[in-house]
């Protein structure tokens, strides 16, 4: 049954557990922020430990669907979310900030939604092929916005110190970078290696001061830690892989050995590459990668599960991949056989009616029989 969003409200003020977006086939398109939100004093800070002893902290029941950021057929004809705040959701027909107490975001914004924004923004007559193609847009505008003050600060450089000559090379090819992903570049490969290394410093203490990781290296790390955390780059590609020149595709890994629930990998046995990177740094596309114990390699365990596109009307289109494979048995056929798919953002197609499943049935099952 498709849902207007009048009903979608309606049923969000009963249950409080629907998706944030929501499309149906008469084209309405809603963003919806329903989660459980109960209302509270804004005169307090609730990302750090709130004093229960003052009664002006309790709880005055819970926010109405009303009451909460949400939109409904925007101008924009677009809706997003990226697990982020809701301010961004359509674009300038978003909610506003300045209309709903503070707490209503305890997030931010994220690299993820500046590239979906990028994306959406000023354009219309998407079809479900362009639409796919956006979501695997190569696009990375964290490194866009870092990348610079880095140059900056390596340019900043005596002539006489050692890093000038050090760094020369893994600079000029960040500076002359697109800041796009690919299986053969390089610069991604430095650019994420640097990206972690500072990650891995700073991002205890961002986190800490509820601040977006990328938001405090801009701002708040030094120039000298960001170069610092360059040379580190430079060194860690060079001790695991010969040479700090590797190529994204070398580094970044599918691996599925078995049907085991805790996750590990071995660089020694058969992996795929691929190209994307994790949404830390505004990749669509996301593939949470790392090391693993006993890897050099990254290998990814979060990100997109799932991709679908779907095409609502009087009769539903759709395309979808999932990572690996629909089974998690290791004899099936179906174990890993999405791999490749899932790499190359080329998406199978969703069978939803009788007529599409002809010579697609392994066999049929029903219950009792």
């Amino acid at each position: 049954m498709i849902k207007t969003p009048e009903q979608l409200r309606a049923e969000a003020q009963e249950y409080r557990d629907l998706l944030n977006v929501m499309a149906d086939a008469k084209g309405e398109i809603a963003f919806l922020m329903p989660q459980f939100m109960p209302i509270r004093s804004d005169r307090f800070d609730y990302t750090r430990p709130v004093d229960g002893s003052d009664p002006a902290s309790d709880w005055r029941g819970l926010h109405g669907l009303a009451t909460l950021p949400s939109v409904a057929n925007p101008r924009t004809g677009w809706v997003h979310n990226t697990n982020d705040w809701p301010w961004s959701a359509a674009g300038p027909d978003s909610p506003r900030a300045a209309d709903y107490p503070r707490y209503m975001d305890q997030v931010g914004g994220n690299a993820r939604g500046v590239h979906a924004d990028l994306l959406l923004t000023g354009k219309r007559g998407w079809t479900a092929e362009t639409l796919r193609a956006a979501a695997y847009d190569s696009y990375l505008p964290a490194f866009a916005r870092l990348l610079p003050g880095l140059v900056d600060a390596w340019r900043a450089l005596p002539a006489s110190d050692p890093r000038r000559a050090k760094l020369a090379a893994p600079i000029a090819l960040l500076d002359r970078w697109d800041h796009r992903w690919g299986y053969d570049s390089v610069a991604t490969s430095l650019a994420v290696f640097w990206g972690d290394q500072l990650w891995r410093e700073v991002g205890g203490v961002a986190q800490a001061e509820r601040m977006n990781v990328p938001d405090y290296i801009a701002t708040r790390v030094t120039p000298e830690a960001k170069l610092a955390a360059l040379s580190a780059a430079v060194d860690g590609l060079t001790r695991d892989f010969g040479d700090w020149r590797t190529p994204w595709q070398a580094i970044n890994r599918f691996q599925r050995l078995d049907d085991a629930i805790q996750p590990h990998f071995d660089d020694a046995r058969a992996s795929t590459p691929i190209p994307f990177t994790s949404a830390q740094w505004g990749s669509l596309a996301s593939f949470g990668a790392k090391r693993w114990p006993g890897t050099k390699r990254y290998y990814g365990t979060s990100g997109n599960s799932f991709v679908a596109v779907v095409e609502f009307g009087p009769r539903v289109k759709a395309t979808a991949v999932m990572v690996g494979g629909q089974s998690g048995d290791i004899t099936s056929p179906h174990f890993a056989d999405q791999t490749a798919r899932y790499a190359g953002g080329t998406l199978r197609p969703v069978y939803f009616h009788p007529d599409e499943l002809k010579g697609h049935v392994a066999r049929r099952y029903r219950p009792g029989g």
